[in-house]
């Protein structure tokens, strides 16, 4: 996945935020430990199987400490590596390296266990087309960064905020009076933007589908009751097929089932919300 997309400006901005939060007004230790020129060689080191995301991050946090930092060997961003590979090797002043390393580290960390963990859904689920979504179930203020480690991963992204898109859920249903195909028609007068659904029964899908939203979710239902929705919507004689996205107690023991049900999408919260950095460490030659 190339460094393209996340814009240089967003890059600049997260490592700005990340020094700022963690070196303060100056790594005391490095600077009273190490002599102010001195140059070193490091490398960063996977310690597990894993995808590799961050790595143009982690080469802008280094280049914010030393502007001359140079980056000898650099794997591919999106390439899954064994344990022990090593990632990355940085060369330039020791103390650049050694006080940007803490940042440089929980951004390989964090974004690479997103990516890994996507990667192994988009695994379960080949040779399928089904797509695997994020959610909005973001870390506050880290939201581009995780989705581009979704889409490092192999994953797509959902909706990025709320004004991007309608998503009509059971709360929202809850205070209208009346027939979901009536409350798509009534939200359709208002924006021209796509409109996305969520039902819980097949009898909701029928009336939600006389609305025409763009999207359906089908939420927590089982692959038997989804197998029917998508037979439902294959008859359906509107304009445009509607899209079927599951949501809802998907894992990965579930997921191909899931995707075998012929499903256009399934968006999966724990792609952000639950996934676990990945063990890795700096060695300083």
């Amino acid at each position: 996945m190339p460094s393209s997309c996340l814009s240089k400006n967003i890059i600049d901005y997260f490592v700005r935020l990340a020094l700022r939060e963690d070196v303060g007004s100056g790594d005391i230790t490095t600077n009273t430990c190490i002599p102010a020129q001195e140059v070193t060689r490091a490398r960063i080191l996977f310690r597990e199987e894993a995808v590799v995301c961050g790595l143009p991050i982690v080469k802008a946090v280094f280049r914010a400490m030393d502007p001359r930092c140079r980056f000898p060997l650099s794997r591919r961003e999106g390439e899954k590596v064994k344990a022990g590979t090593v990632v990355l090797e940085v060369k330039g002043r020791t103390r650049a390296i050694l006080t940007g390393e803490r940042a440089a580290l929980n951004f390989l960390g964090a974004l690479s266990g997103i990516a890994t963990l996507t990667r192994s859904y988009t695994d379960a689920i080949h040779p399928s087309e089904t797509a695997i979504m994020d959610t909005r179930k973001t870390t506050p203020g880290l939201r581009p960064l995780e989705r581009y480690a979704v889409r490092t991963g192999g994953g797509v992204n959902h909706r990025y905020d709320l004004s991007e898109m309608v998503l009509i859920k059971d709360n929202h249903r809850q205070r209208w009076p009346g027939r979901l195909a009536d409350l798509v028609a009534h939200v359709r007068r208002i924006t021209k933007k796509k409109i996305e659904i969520e039902v819980d029964t097949l009898e909701e899908l029928r009336d939600a589908l006389e609305g025409a939203p763009e999207i359906v979710l089908l939420d927590n239902m089982s692959p038997r009751v989804m197998r029917r929705a998508v037979r439902i919507v294959e008859r359906y004689s509107g304009k445009k097929r509607p899209l079927l996205e599951a949501s809802g107690g998907v894992t990965l023991r579930t997921v191909r089932e899931i995707a075998g049900t012929g499903i256009d999408r399934i968006s999966i919260g724990a792609l952000t919300h639950s996934r676990r950095s990945i063990d890795l460490s700096l060695e300083v030659a």
